[in-house]
């Protein structure tokens, strides 16, 4: 099993590095390409395409957050089976798994292409974009079921250890994607729907890749027999995991509408640099995810082989990790943010570079509150209490919608940018106590192995 990592033994850190660097860099590829996207409309096409990209931005936050969540937390079980040896298992679990996809694939695609327009309108999308908004975010429904696709199987084959092939598909997918946004945007001259076109068919490449990776190289993964079929316990299992994962990007999901409805009704300047602001940041909030992801996967594996104490000194290493990652962070973003800015619109535009840097300056110095976020809230996903970290996410959504009521109306842009630093600080004041009393209970049930 060449293709596999067992992250049961061996340096905690290591493991956690190992695993976490290409799906860092995976993932900063694919916030590259949304870069690219929304920098070549925004010189090619001017700031109401740019602000039309991103004025759905947080509306596609709580639908593909649902999905991506869901699928990993169908993973959660696909590790803690591949811990403790149980391939047999392991097999039946990505059987039903792919099976509750395509179900939530359907019943999510089709009701929000219906409601493609009311769902724009409830977030105060500003008349002079709305109609180049409705082409981007319908194509962004119609490819709900490709995130979908991807996510399962990438996460599959990130629950044996495996970071580096789906790091190597994002990076062809997100090449084919500014390829594809120059060619249909600048030549072509088809504006939003271009940029939306060009990341369907990226979606398409990354879902081939690796589906043919699985049937070439990890056949471990695919289910013969009885292997395959339905199995109403391990379902619900599944759903038990995932369901909850999903509702609470969902839940995140609908603070941060919030968020962008109070900040869209300030005007397309604004919608303009939250947009320009929110590209970068992911780029550069990514690497704190996946270090998260990275936790999901070492935590599954090893509180399926029952070893507690790395999971504990898993804690350490990724905290340490994270702390790094913050330092580079800063050294980038306070001295660049204006550049930074420059690439969406011209330099001339300086009141959106001056906000959109503002955005990314504030946000920073609260990374290391988010970097705690994604550790804690992922590792206590991988030991199998999705249900707890649900609420994590209440929390965000909660001081979301406070900071949208009362700091947005009072302060204005400023009250915006203080809104994810505010939600990240009320998700760590659940997160912390309920991973310390996690511990302790599951102290009391593990024996402890050597």
């Amino acid at each position: 099993m060449a293709n596999v990592r067992d992250m049961t033994g061996g340096s905690p850190a290591k493991n956690i590095l190992y695993f976490a660097l290409p799906l860092a860099l995976g993932y900063v590829l694919q916030h590259l390409y949304q870069v690219a996207d929304a920098a070549i409309v925004g010189k090619w096409v001017g700031v109401e395409g740019l602000a039309a990209v991103g004025a759905s931005s947080s509306i596609m936050f709580l639908f593909l957050g649902f999905c991506n969540g869901s699928c990993a937390g169908f993973s959660v079980p696909v590790a803690q089976a591949f811990g403790a040896k149980d391939y047999s298992l392991m097999r039946r679990y990505v059987a039903n798994a792919v099976r509750l996809a395509v179900w939530i694939s359907v019943f999510l695609t089709v009701p929000v292409c219906l409601f493609c327009n009311p769902i724009l309108h409830m977030v105060n999308v500003p008349d002079d974009i709305f109609l180049q908004a409705r082409v981007y975010l319908m194509l962004q429904f119609l490819g709900i079921p490709l995130a979908i696709a991807y996510n399962l199987l990438a996460g599959f084959i990130r629950s044996l250890g495996n970071s580096k092939e789906p790091f190597y598909f994002l990076l062809v997918s997100s090449a084919s994607n500014i390829i594809l946004d120059l060619l249909f945007v600048v030549v072509f001259k088809w504006g939003v729907f271009g940029a939306g076109f060009a990341t369907i068919i990226s979606q398409v490449i990354s879902v081939n890749l690796c589906f043919s990776f699985i049937i070439r190289q990890m056949r471990i993964l695919i289910p013969s027999g009885a292997e395959r079929r339905r199995d109403g316990a391990l379902a619900r299992l599944l759903l038990a995991n995932g369901i909850p994962m999903g509702l609470q990007f969902s839940i995140t999901g609908i603070g941060i509408i919030m968020l962008q409805r109070a900040n869209n009704t300030l005007g397309t300047i604004y919608v303009a640099a939250f947009t320009a602001s929110m590209r970068v940041k992911y780029v550069f909030t990514t690497v704190f995810e996946n270090i998260g992801v990275a936790m999901a996967t070492y935590c599954g594996q090893n509180i399926g082989a029952g070893r507690l104490d790395r999971v504990k000194s898993g804690l350490k290493a990724a905290s340490g990790l994270m702390m790094l990652y913050f330092v580079i962070t800063f050294a980038l973003i306070f001295p660049f943010s204006d550049e930074m800015m420059g690439l969406f619109v011209d330099p001339s535009q300086t009141q959106i570079v001056d906000l959109a840097s503002r955005y990314m300056r504030i946000s920073n110095l609260f990374y290391p509150v988010l970097g705690m976020l994604t550790i804690l809230r992922y590792s206590i996903q991988g030991l199998g209490y999705s249900s707890l970290s649900l609420m994590s996410g209440v929390m965000e959504m909660i001081a979301r919608c406070a900071v949208s009521i009362w700091m947005v109306p009072a302060l204005g842009f400023l009250g915006v940018c203080f809104g994810d630093p505010t939600a990240w600080c009320a998700a760590d004041i659940f997160l912390f106590p309920a991973m310390f009393f996690l511990l302790r209970h599951l102290g009391r049930r593990i024996t402890p192995t050597v």
